[in-house]
């Protein structure tokens, strides 16, 4: 392995430091090793000796990028790519930054700038692919998504693998695109020495490193798990915070329950030695490759088991991952052969949920822009899921069912408007989608309850947003598919006792929706079905998760060996 980039890019500023090009190198370097701060001194530098340099506005809007400044970003790189309208790269970052600055509609031309720029580029044509899919503008999709996965498959170039997930690809493409993004950093990353031999009789140390540890999606999933995990006291959870304090009720009950060590800000090499600093066994990623995600840190090995689990639903493809949490729905042995990681299956659904949510009071359908009367279907799902098969299918359902809308979450930019055009291309009235801007949690949870059926979308399953549709007393009818993001809501069925709501395919998908529209107390039976399910069937006991959880845990750190084969059996 080859010297620190950094040490030889300050090396060249001491040599050369008058020259604007060294600066700017020091800038791609400390970028690239997570430290914004010291990359944004750089551009600066650079920018003092030529003012107006695009690869240094460029990089300057990068820093600002990921310290969280997102219109400042955009403002820099608005001026990299008027100084430089023929740079692809400049324009693909000018699309980063508009995303987050939530500038949809104006990132989605930037990327398509980017892809006019270089339309051979596979990379550029998966972020162009990504954002039209938030978009719901399914413009080219299919050539898009050919011409990616084409180049997955050949292994031109590295696809985001978060943004492949919603992709139709098969397993293997899946296993390609994350060990494709994988191999330039574990070719770049020096990983610490091996962590010391930890004594087996004290109480198993447990880390968990993410950026959602608040009121956030995976914040909400674990909350109850590590209070049940903290009060038997078998193990001692650690979480590893990325994010800032919110101040949320979420964020204070984790601060409760466990020892939070907040890391915001923190390059990679201080987080990975705060992970080791704390003496972690058995250290699970709660990103994996999603967004946020620091997989430089886990790079450096900073726990002896290293497992990817909850928020990335697929491969990580990353050789320094040593297992995959899953259960046996979510991750049958077919799909084994095509994760990189050694699976390791619970005995219950691989997804803990917050048991301790109050159900407030529904608000009225009006207060929500829903008809007076009607079967109310819903899916609340992130619009890049929102796939021409999952909206065509839904329509289909509507046309079948007279008087009933479809409820959703509204989307960036003009894809609602989007939406609604599909609707009305396939003979619907665009009325009859209604839109439900976001919420906070408890007020989300009251609208749940107000739906009749939710539509799940393929082949992204509903994941966060199933669990909180089956506590609200919400049914989901799923389609399980092939990979692990498709199977997620089916593994929640499986696991409720109502595996009839996995349909086997869109045409019984499509059937069993409509039927149950037009039957008024076949609904109200499945609701209660689902009500009795949830107390009764043990998806939603966090005292039995915690304790699965921790022997899953202690066999990984090789305290139970025989438990590990059963596991992993």
């Amino acid at each position: 392995m080859g010297r620190d980039p950094r040490l030889q890019a300050r090396e060249q500023v001491r040599r050369h430091p008058g020259h604007p090009g060294t600066w700017i190198l020091l800038a791609e370097a400390e970028l690239d090793a997570g430290d914004a701060r010291a990359g944004e001194a750089a551009c600066r530098r650079a920018l003092a000796l030529a003012p107006g340099h695009p690869e240094a506005l460029a990089r300057l809007g990068r820093a600002q990028w990921m310290l969280g400044r997102h219109g400042v970003a955009a403002d820099s790189l608005r001026s990299a790519a008027a100084a430089a309208p023929g740079h692809p790269g400049i324009a693909l970052w000018l699309g980063h930054a508009l995303e987050d600055a939530g500038e949809a509609e104006e990132a989605a031309d930037a990327y398509a700038r980017a892809h006019a720029l270089a339309p051979g580029e596979p990379r550029i044509a998966a972020y162009l692919l990504a954002w039209r899919r938030r978009l719901c503008d399914w413009r080219g999709l299919d050539g898009l998504s050919a011409q990616v996965r084409a180049a997955v498959r050949s292994g031109r170039a590295a696809v985001e693998p978060f943004a492949f997930l919603a992709e139709d690809a098969t397993a293997a493409e899946q296993l390609q695109c994350a060990r494709g993004w994988a191999a330039p950093l574990a070719a770049s990353v020096r990983p610490m020495p091996a962590a010391p031999v930890r004594p087996v009789d004290r109480p198993l140390r447990l880390g968990f490193l993410s950026n959602g540890f608040g009121a956030h999606p995976t914040g909400l999933l674990v909350v109850a798990m590590m209070e049940a995990m903290a009060a038997a006291g078998r193990a001692e959870p650690h979480l590893f915070a990325l994010d800032p304090n919110d101040g949320s009720r979420v964020r204070r009950r984790l601060s409760a329950a466990t020892r939070l060590h907040p890391l915001e800000g923190l390059d990679d090499g201080r987080v990975a030695q705060a992970i080791r600093g704390a003496g972690i066994d058995v250290l699970f990623d709660l990103r994996g490759w999603g967004g946020g995600g620091r997989p430089g840190v886990l790079a450096m090995r900073p726990a002896p088991v290293q497992v990817n689990w909850l928020a990335y639903p697929g491969t990580s493809g990353a050789p320094w991952i040593d297992y995959v949490l899953a259960d046996g729905f979510v991750l049958p042995e077919t799909l084994a052969p095509h994760f990189s990681e050694r699976v390791v299956r619970l005995p219950r659904c691989f997804q803990p949920s917050d048991t301790t949510r109050d159900l407030p009071d529904p608000p009225s359908r009006e207060v929500c822009g829903l008809p007076p009367s009607g079967v109310v279907f819903c899916c609340f799902n992130n619009s890049y899921k929102l796939n021409p098969r999952s909206v065509s299918r839904a329509l289909r359902v509507l046309g079948g069912v007279p008087g009933s809308v479809l409820w959703l979450l509204s989307g960036p930019g003009r894809a609602n408007q989007r939406l609604r055009e599909q609707a009305a291309a396939h003979g619907i009235e665009p009325g009859r989608l209604v839109f439900m801007d976001k919420q906070p949690h408890a007020a989300y949870l009251a609208r749940l309850q107000l739906a009749d059926l939710f539509l799940d979308t393929s082949p992204y399953n509903a994941h966060t947003t199933a669990s909180d549709a089956l506590w609200a007393g919400c049914p989901v009818l799923s389609c399980p598919g092939d990979g692990f993001a498709a199977r997620v809501a089916g593994s929640l069925n499986h696991h409720l006792g109502l595996p009839g709501m996995n349909a086997r395919d869109d045409a019984g998908f499509i059937e069993q929706a409509t039927a149950l529209g037009n039957d008024r107390e076949a609904l109200r039976v499945l609701r209660a079905q689902v009500a009795d399910r949830r107390r009764e069937s043990g998806l939603f006991d966090m005292d039995g998760f915690a304790a699965d959880f921790v022997s899953a845990a202690a066999a990984m750190a090789g305290r139970r060996p025989g438990v590990l084969q059963h596991l992993e059996a």
